[in-house]
Order: C-alpha cells, then sequence, then structure tokens
C-alpha cells in the first residue's frame, strides 16, 4: 500500500457508550442528567450542546466495559450542588477533586461507564478556554 501524505478528511458523529439495557440508560440519561432525547431507533441519541450522545445496545451476550480512558465529562456552574443533586437521586459520586483550572468528580451510569463533572476556576472560565485554543488554530493549514 503506497505512503500517501493527505490526511484523512474527519468530521465529528457521536460520542457513545454501549449499554446493557436501554430502556434503564435512556431514564438515567434523560430522566437523571436531564439530557434531552432526540431520536430513538436501535440507539437512543440525545443532544447536549450540539453534541450527539448515543446509547447503543451491547450486543448479546457481551459484556459492557466499565472503566477505560474515555469519559463523558459535564461542565457544571456548581460542583458542590450538582453532586448534591446527584447524590439525592441514589448516584454515588467521588469527593472533589482540584485540579489545574477547576475541580472535578466522577460518577457512573447504570452501566458503569465512568462520568465526570467538571468545574472552571472563575478565572479560567470555558469560554476563555475555548478563545485560547481557537487563537491556536488560526493559521493552520490542514
Amino acid at each position: 500500500m503506497p505512503i500517501t501524505s493527505s490526511k484523512p478528511s474527519l468530521s465529528f458523529d457521536a460520542i457513545f457508550y454501549y449499554v446493557t439495557d436501554i430502556e434503564r440508560a435512556i431514564a438515567f440519561y434523560q430522566d437523571i442528567l436531564g439530557l434531552h432525547l432526540v431520536s430513538r431507533d436501535f440507539v437512543a441519541r440525545f443532544d447536549l450542546d450540539g453534541v450527539l450522545i448515543e446509547l447503543v445496545p451491547a450486543p448479546s451476550g457481551a459484556t459492557v466495559p466499565g472503566s477505560g480512558n474515555a469519559r463523558l465529562c459535564f461542565a457544571v456552574s456548581d460542583l458542590k450542588q450538582t453532586r448534591e443533586q446527584l447524590q439525592t437521586c441514589g448516584i454515588t459520586t467521588s469527593e472533589i477533586k482540584h485540579e489545574k483550572g477547576g475541580e472535578l468528580a466522577f460518577f457512573r451510569d447504570p452501566d458503569g461507564n465512568e462520568l465526570c463533572l467538571w468545574q472552571y476556576d472563575q478565572a479560567e472560565g470555558a469560554n476563555e478556554l475555548v478563545k485560547s485554543a481557537e487563537i491556536h488554530l488560526v493559521g493552520r493549514t490542514s
């Protein structure tokens, strides 16, 4: 196969998690997390700020991995309050961890997929970080 210097033409599609019980997963993401269900056929699709999040039934007999490197991260304005709201719904969360740029806490969906809550520091809000990333992209060629 010849080596080419061209880059693949990629576009974003979706973030997805395999789930073992689609109805239970839909209830969690819709009723507990408040995501908007936009369509449902073989998979359930949610929209969050223009990002498509899909729940995909795991193949019959397959084990759904509950850990890994990828995770869905939700930006929140009040991490402590959001943790308390989840805990009121019976969702276990980690303790708040302080990181450069903000604070975070983790929790799991009914299939063990790890999810993250992130609160930006007031000094470096999401808008400033996004603008910084956009500045770095200016002048790049594809």
